[in-house]
């Protein structure tokens, strides 16, 4: 068998695949059901409810205890793997959503002095500023991911 056909069959990629579009999906018809409108960038977004990064990494994990035994070293490397995934998108993801808040307020609030010539040439975009998740938002993401490793 070469190599690109042992990907196509390779299921616990695709589990965890599946975790991650199911929760990008969730986010577009949550947002649907909250604003009423529908909103596909959300697809390819980072943030919000459920975390997807937490959800493929779970399924991962979930998957290869279920295909390789909970006591293997894959299944430990994956747990590992997960848990540093969750942290970061709750902890310094997070955390650097919030600095761009404070760097995008002070920008705009040096915009709005006009009283030195660095605010007539400040030409700073916008920084992104929800790229974390709340612990609920992580949790929803681990609960979606694991839920699809257990059901495939």
């Amino acid at each position: 068998m070469n190599y690109f056909s042992k990907i196509v069959y390779n299921e616990t990629l695709w589990v965890s695949l599946l975790a991650w579009v199911l929760a990008q999906a969730a986010k577009i018809i949550l947002n649907f059901l909250l604003e009423k409108k529908w909103d596909f960038r959300l697809l390819v977004s980072s943030g919000g409810f459920p975390s997807s990064h937490t959800a493929i990494v779970s399924a991962l994990s979930i998957s290869i205890g279920k295909t390789q035994g909970w006591d293997s070293a894959l299944f430990a490397i994956s747990v590992v793997l997960a848990v540093i995934v969750m942290y970061d998108a709750a902890g310094v993801r997070r955390a650097a959503g919030n600095h761009a808040r404070v760097i995008n307020y002070l920008v705009e609030w040096t915009r709005q002095l006009q009283a030195d010539r660095l605010a007539g040439n400040l030409q700073q975009e916008r920084l992104k500023e929800l790229i974390g998740h709340t612990p609920f938002e992580v949790f929803g993401g681990a609960f979606l991911g694991c839920a699809i490793g257990l059901l495939f």
